[in-house]
């Protein structure tokens, strides 16, 4: 017998919020509690052993000697609903970390749930469909989807098969790369094989959203759970160390044919029970173990000219310098990264301040970057490389928006009763825009509910949002918005305000949002200051045109605005309200210093 390890994070916000004081009680199948565990400031708990069958029996398919333990758990948290995760799997010489994905609780009406159950399957490796089997590879990208390959911020999964009545769910990339892994193979293979598998799953799901297979038949969504057609994907499992760490690493690489855009059809297979023209799950073991690297592995499955090379990351705030930041270094990006520290620092208080974020790598940085790094299971080294200096940006953009829309809730007129409207597809108007706030808002909460540009246009993406919200909520979901719907959008954007604590960040030096959306064919001071602003932050994205200072709110100025909106992964209307306004003052905070 060998010995694992598991601990369990409670978050919630796409990992956005930490979950302080979330009970994680520990079971055999038995039903005796091993451990109870408490999370921290951070949502996490201390890790654990746990026994688990020795790590040669999963490295090879032969026999049939069991390759993990498995234990089941509950946690539960005040205002939130409880998780009952069954078959989290316990591997010999790995960590196995729970991410509990944590959903507020939404009032007693409703049907609303108090304890959600979920099963994780054994991994895909073992069974007989295997991605791809059942179609054939897509066709080459038509003309519309020639364009540069962008890594996307969030996928969004069908969890079954693409006609199954299932939900979908929206998974920021990596951490949707991350399950898969974790849900195909075992993570103690060697590093070659993982690094080779990982590479396949990258580039399989980004052809999918590159060549738009599933959204230009209809879909709303990007990629299935189903590995009949897909790859596994398992909502709320355990994500493994070894997994993780590698795809911390290369998440923004993917596999293309030399003198191709588009990412190669990395199709695969286990390779025993079933047999494809691609790669072989259990065959790139035996290749790691004769020494092969991972791009031989490809080579090995895929054609010769099959390279490796780096995507762009959607939205671009900073790209990273192309050399690790460390004690000693100096500059700008050090100068962005203390910043970014700091603005986290106030959802993961355990991540100690920098006093003096003045570009000068020292030790205060280097602690505040090690425990960033303990958080978010990155290697604790000090040490800014590609992979912490993009879990970072992630981060720093993901608080920011969340407190920043639940700031601009304030200046929405949520009034103590829902409107008197029925909307659906064609109204157009204020309560448009209302309704719009509200998805936009609990779609930070739920990833079953996708989130909308708000653009006051009731069109075909917020009727699909309101029928997602309406399935996830108990209601018909018919994409109207009468009485039922409204009172439920209340419900539960009240409940998420009175249940979640969202921080919200110091008070800014720049001057406060003027109270009144600023749009084309205004005038006075506010647009004159919009004007100096993005002026300023134009001096360092270049992007931006530089405009003439003049009080008028004309075409010009509504370009720079909808350049600034698309640069910083805002809705893109071309109207300046407190969304837009505060992130322009937190951009223009981040350059000046």
């Amino acid at each position: 017998m060998g010995t694992g390890k598991l601990s369990v994070q409670a978050r919630t916000a796409f990992e956005t919020l930490p979950v302080y004081g979330a009970v994680a009680e520990i079971y055999e199948h038995g039903g005796k509690l091993l451990y109870r565990l408490v999370t921290d400031k951070n949502g996490m708990t201390e890790s654990v052993p746990l026994s688990a069958p020795d790590k040669s029996n999963s490295l090879s398919p032969e026999g049939d000697m069991p390759r993990y333990s498995t234990v089941n758990i509950v946690i539960s948290a005040l205002n939130y609903v409880t998780n009952i995760i069954k078959n989290v799997k316990i591997y010999d010489t790995v960590e196995s970390v729970m991410n509990a994905t944590m959903y507020p609780l939404t009032g007693e009406r409703s049907g609303a749930v108090q304890a959600l159950e979920y099963n994780v399957p054994p991994p895909a490796v073992e069974g007989e469909l295997q991605s791809g089997q059942t179609g054939d590879p897509p066709p080459d990208p038509a003309p519309a989807a020639m364009r540069e390959v962008t890594l996307p911020d969030y996928i969004t999964v069908h969890m079954g098969a693409p006609n199954a009545a299932a939900r979908n769910i929206r998974v920021a990339f990596p951490e949707y790369i991350k399950n898969v892994a974790s849900s195909e193979i075992y993570p103690t293979w060697p590093r070659s094989a993982l690094e080779a598998n990982i590479y396949a799953i990258i580039t399989f799901a980004l052809n999918r959203v590159y060549t738009e297979w599933y959204r230009s038949r209809g879909f709303p969504f990007d990629i299935t759970s189903s590995t009949a057609f897909d790859m596994a994907f398992v909502e709320n499992r355990e994500i493994y160390n070894s997994i993780s760490t590698v795809v911390d690493e290369i998440f923004n690489r993917y596999a293309r044919r030399a003198g191709r855009r588009e990412p190669f059809f990395t199709s695969f297979c286990n390779g025993t029970t079933a047999t494809c023209a691609g790669l072989s799950q259990w065959g790139t073991v035996t290749l790691a173990n004769r020494g092969m690297t991972p791009l031989e592995i490809l080579h090995y499955y895929y054609p010769d000219d099959l390279e490796l090379v780096t995507g762009r990351v959607a939205p671009v705030v900073a790209s990273y310098p192309g050399s690790p930041l460390r004690q000693g270094s100096s500059g700008e990006p050090v100068r962005l990264m203390q910043r970014y520290l700091n603005r986290i620092r106030a959802d993961y208080p355990l991540i100690p301040q920098i006093p003096n974020p003045n570009g000068l790598f020292g030790p205060e940085t280097t602690n505040a970057v090690r425990a960033f790094q303990n958080v978010f299971r990155l290697v604790p080294d000090g040490i800014i490389g590609n992979s912490t200096w993009n879990k970072i940006w992630y981060l720093f953009v993901a608080v920011t928006r969340l407190a920043e829309l639940d700031s601009e809730g304030e200046f929405i007129s949520i009034g103590q009763r829902p409107p008197t409207s029925v909307l659906r597809q064609g109204a157009r108007g204020a309560d448009v825009s209302q309704l719009q706030f509200l998805l936009e808002f609990i779609s930070q909460f739920f990833p079953s509910v996708p989130w909308v540009i708000r653009d006051s246009v009731f069109g075909p993406t917020t009727r699909d949002a309101v029928m997602d919200f309406q399935r996830t909520f108990g209601l018909v979901p018919d994409g109207i918005v009468g009485p039922l719907t409204w009172n439920r959008l209340y419900e539960v954007y009240r409940s998420v305000n009175s249940n979640v604590q969202i921080p919200q960040p110091p008070a800014p030096s720049t001057p406060p949002f003027p109270g009144v959306l600023l749009r084309i064919g205004m005038s006075g001071p506010s647009i004159r200051t919009l004007q100096e602003f993005l002026n300023a932050v134009a001096a360092v994205h270049p992007d931006i045109p530089v405009l003439a200072v003049d009080g008028i709110f004309g075409p010009r100025t509504q370009n720079s605005v909808l350049i600034f909106q698309r640069m910083f992964g805002l809705a893109q209307d071309g109207i300046v309200g407190p969304l837009t306004w505060n992130r322009l003052m937190e951009v223009y905070r981040e350059t000046r210093g």
